[in-house]
């Protein structure tokens, strides 16, 4: 007989995430992040199986490759990440071109909190600030938290066999939502530094 779960996530109420971006200095947690995860989120996030080694391989390039990484923070501990990655080598500069790619998986326990939807609206933002026009979203078709998140987003998924694809149009950058992530931003690094 499997030995009983442990008691699920707080209720919502009571969760205070620290949404902010990941930066270098974090690579430790993005590390335990990953390997932190149940096979069956693991699976969803890279739309097929991944052993240890693989999720390791991966969360060690995480923080070095092209795009913008954010987390989702509770009591200290990184519990969700979402990914923004341009979907082809992007132009020079802060640019990440016209198209990019969001991915999300939130630990077992601390689904239904809002940290999928909180980190969706981070990476939104800088995808519209990034020049980005089409943010693409793309999973299995049984991951139904994803789905939902999709939906409650706006993004216009569609079905193919056992993948579901969409695309949210952006709006295009304005003065002020440049502004607010460059505060933002500032402010996301002092807390990785204080968290080092």
């Amino acid at each position: 007989m499997p030995e009983p779960r442990p008691e699920p996530r707080a209720e919502s109420s009571s969760l205070h995430p620290l949404i902010r971006r990941l930066w270098p200095s974090d690579a430790a947690a993005v590390e335990a992040y990953f390997l932190r995860l149940d096979p069956e989120t693991r699976a969803s996030r890279f739309m097929g199986t991944l052993s240890d080694a693989a999720a390791l391989a991966y969360a060690r390039r995480a923080l070095k490759v092209d795009g913008v990484v954010f987390g989702a923070f509770v009591d200290g501990t990184l519990r969700a990440l979402g990914e923004l990655r341009p979907t082809r080598a992007p132009p020079p500069g802060f640019s990440l071109g016209p198209d990019a790619e969001a991915a999300f998986a939130v630990e077992r326990d601390y689904r239904r909190n809002g940290l999928g939807q909180a980190l969706f609206h981070r990476i939104a933002g800088a995808a519209r600030n990034r020049g980005v026009r089409d943010l693409r979203v793309r999973c299995l078709a049984r991951n139904r938290p994803m789905l939902g998140l999709a939906a409650r987003a706006g993004v216009d998924l569609r079905m193919a066999g056992g993948e579901s694809e969409g695309a949210l149009h952006l709006a295009h950058p304005t003065p002020v939502s440049l502004w607010q992530e460059g505060v933002t931003e500032a402010f996301d690094f002092t807390l990785a530094l204080a968290a080092a």
